[in-house]
């Protein structure tokens, strides 16, 4: 734990707490997406002028040092042909998942467009995860589940936030996506450069394949899956058990009922 000064330590703690109210347990496992921007506006208003790294540490401080914080650094450069070096290609997810990129005790998965900082007591065991593919049985999102960990989204709507939908959508085979490969110049932490490949679950784009998770988010309010704050409401954050999620998720799959929950089918394309 990073001390900030009284001031903002007790702001820190106070988000801590309010990451606690909506389902973050000391201990847990978290990865989290989310948008600063309301938060900021938030403190702003309460006359805290508070920076990403003080929002970062007080989830640190909300999963406590048994706990592990995951954040996604995505970089879709390399699907254009842009190298990858793992050192410093930065996240095009948010100002809160570069910090977390460039946080000193941060762990980087080494998938070159879906990779993640990884912080806290498990990030070892994520050191040397370089997933072939990028949503996958060997990912990160696997790992989750297998620690039982849990996902939160801070003012983000799924459609914007959720990715572990394809992690679902390939552990089912799902029909409406299919397996690409990229290649690319990648540059490992020890500075060495070569050509590599990697896979991702991508949608089918010639038959009209559109993500729209809107109905799946509600979906899982319903369930009482989700725990915390709607958008626009409160501290803004919701959480969920990857478990859950992913059970949730292939049940709607399995049932046939992806169409309308998960994807929907542009008009200009036949069925």
């Amino acid at each position: 734990m990073e001390s900030f000064g009284q001031g903002y330590d007790l702001i820190i703690d106070q988000m801590a707490e309010n990451w606690g109210e909506c389902g973050i347990s000391s201990g847990d496992m978290v990865l989290v997406h989310s948008s600063l921007s309301r938060t900021l506006r938030q403190q702003i208003k309460a006359g805290q002028a508070v920076k990403p790294n003080h929002i970062l540490e007080s989830f640190l401080r909300a999963v406590g040092p048994e706990g592990t914080l995951i954040l996604p650094i995505f970089n879709f450069d390399f699907t254009k042909g842009v190298p990858f070096d793992i050192r410093t290609t930065p996240s095009q997810m948010g100002a809160l998942t570069e910090t977390g990129r460039l946080w000193s005790s941060a762990v980087r998965t080494g998938h070159p467009i879906y990779s993640f900082a990884v912080i806290g007591k498990q990030a070892p065991h994520f050191s040397s995860v370089v997933n072939f593919s990028g949503y996958g049985a060997d990912s990160p999102f696997a790992m989750l589940r297998s620690f039982e960990g849990k996902i939160a989204v801070l003012n983000l709507p799924d459609q914007n936030s959720m990715t572990f939908y394809h992690h679902v959508e390939e552990m089912a085979k799902a029909p409406y996506r299919f397996h690409k490969n990229f290649r690319g110049l990648y540059t490992d932490l020890d500075g060495k450069s070569e050509e590599k490949e990697f896979r991702l679950f991508v949608r089918d784009l010639d038959h009209g394949v559109i993500t729209d998770v809107h109905l799946m988010e509600e979906h899982l309010w319903k369930l009482g899956l989700y725990k915390g704050c709607q958008r626009g409401q409160g501290c803004g954050l919701r959480t969920i058990s990857a478990n859950a999620i992913y059970h949730a998720t292939m049940d709607v799959i399995k049932s046939g009922k992806a169409e309308g929950m998960l994807f929907r089918i542009e008009k200009s394309h036949p069925q």
